[in-house]
C-alpha cells in the first residue's frame, strides 16, 4: 500500500478512536455497545484493518453520533479507492483497465504529469506502449496476447492531444534519464523521441525536461498524474494510488511547481531531447 493510502487509513482509524472517546466509552463499553469484537475495534483504531460500513454504522450508534454516518461513510469508500492492486485489477484485463479511463482524460482540461523513469502514458508511441504492455505480462503473470488489444486502448488518449481541441492543456515534467532508458528498442526509443519533439511545437502542450545535471531543490519521486487540480493518480510497481483530498492535492501540486522550476523548456529541452536521441544510437553516455 502507498504512504498516503496508509496514512489515510491510520487517520480514519484515529478519528474513529477520538469518536469512541468523547462518548467516554472504553474499547471494552464500545465492544459490548456495538457487537463489534474488542479486537477487531483495536486494529481499527490503530489502522490496521479498515472497517466496514456496518461496523462504522454500529459504532456511530454506540457513540451517540448517528448524523455522522453518512459522512464517514463516504470517507472510508473514499480510502478504499486510494489503493488498487495490480494484480487484483488486471484480472478483467490490460484492455479493459484502459479503455475505462478514457472519459476521464475526455474531460479533462488541464492535465499536469510528473515522470521520472518513462514517458508519460499519453504521449507513449504504439511500441513503447506495447513494451511496457509486454513486461507487465511478464511481471504479472498475465495471458499472453494480451498487449495488442492493451495497445489499441490506450492510444485513443493520445489523439486528443495530436487533435488539439483547443479546449484542453497539458503539462508534462520529465526526467531526463526516462528519455535514456531504452523500452523495447534503441529503434523504438528514437521514434519515441521524434514524437516527443513533435509535441513541443503544439501550442496546447508544455513539455519541460528537468537536466541530469541540474542541482536539485525536490528530489525525482514517483510519477503522478493531476487532473484539473481535483484528482491525482499515481502508479507503482504493486498498485494505484488515487486521490481527491485537498490537502494531498496541495502537496502535489507544490512538487509539481518546485519540480517545474527545475526544467527547460522550448529550444534547450528540444535540444537535449535531440542529444539523447543521438547518443541511444551511438550508446554514448551524456
Amino acid at each position: 500500500m502507498s504512504t498516503q493510502a496508509a496514512a489515510a487509513k491510520k487517520a480514519f482509524g484515529i478519528r474513529l478512536r477520538d469518536l469512541r472517546k468523547d462518548a467516554g466509552l472504553t474499547g471494552r463499553q464500545l465492544s459490548e455497545a456495538s457487537g463489534l469484537h474488542n479486537t477487531k475495534i483495536s486494529r481499527i483504531e490503530h489502522g490496521q484493518q479498515n472497517p466496514s460500513e456496518e461496523d462504522i454504522r454500529a459504532w456511530c450508534i454506540a457513540c451517540g453520533v448517528a448524523r455522522m454516518i453518512p459522512e464517514l461513510i463516504a470517507v472510508q469508500r473514499e480510502i478504499e479507492r486510494m489503493w488498487v492492486e495490480w494484480r487484483r485489477d488486471l484480472r478483467s484485463g490490460q484492455q479493459h483497465v484502459q479503455s475505462r479511463a478514457m472519459p476521464l482524460y475526455e474531460r479533462t482540461e488541464l492535465l499536469c504529469v510528473y515522470e521520472s523513469v518513462i514517458v508519460p502514458g499519453i504521449l507513449q508511441t504504439p511500441g513503447y506502449v506495447r513494451a511496457l504492455f509486454e513486461s507487465a505480462g511478464r511481471l504479472y503473470d498475465l495471458p499472453e496476447g494480451e498487449a495488442e488489444a492493451a495497445v489499441a486502448a490506450r492510444m485513443p488518449r493520445q489523439q486528443l492531444i495530436t487533435a488539439g481541441t483547443g479546449r484542453n492543456r497539458y503539462n508534462f515534467l520529465v526526467e531526463a534519464g526516462a528519455l535514456s532508458i531504452i523500452v523495447g528498442s534503441v529503434g523504438v526509443m528514437r521514434e519515441q523521441l521524434d514524437f516527443l519533439l513533435t509535441v513541443t511545437a503544439l501550442p496546447h502542450v508544455s513539455l519541460g525536461v528537468i537536466p541530469p545535471n541540474r542541482v536539485r531543490t525536490l528530489y525525482p519521486g514517483e510519477g503522478f498524474y493531476i487532473f484539473d487540480g481535483k484528482l491525482v493518480r499515481s502508479e507503482l510497481w504493486s498498485g494505484g494510488f488515487r486521490t481527491n483530498q485537498p490537502e494531498e492535492i496541495d502537496t502535489f501540486l507544490r512538487a509539481f511547481a518546485m519540480l517545474r522550476d527545475l526544467a527547460v523548456h522550448g529550444a534547450p529541452a528540444r535540444a537535449l531531447i535531440e542529444a539523447i536521441r543521438d547518443h541511444l544510437q551511438t550508446g554514448e553516455n551524456l
